[in-house]
């Protein structure tokens, strides 16, 4: 049973690891389930498209900013410092 409270993971970009690689097993930890029990994530978001916006890019053209989108009953935050946060919806 998924915990009320919001699950908050991180991202780093420079780790290698693609953002929705990343997304996915934060929201296994927070459904308490194996990353392969999920539905696939491109149902709900480009994945691709999402892990192109949260690319390494140099400081001096980082920009700041929020994606959020409904994902099995879980509303999912991603920001631009890294921040994964997972909470029912």
């Amino acid at each position: 049973m998924e915990d009320p409270r919001p699950h908050i993971a991180r991202y780093d970009p420079g780790d290698g690891v693609p953002l929705s690689i990343t997304l996915a097993d934060a929201i296994a930890t927070y459904r308490e389930t194996d990353v392969t029990d999920l539905e696939p994530l491109h149902g709900a978001i480009d994945t691709g498209a999402l892990d192109r916006l949260f690319a390494h890019v140099p400081a001096e053209t980082a920009t700041t900013g929020v994606v959020r989108f409904e994902y099995d009953s879980c509303l999912v935050t991603i920001s631009s410092d890294g921040e994964i946060r997972i909470e029912s919806v």
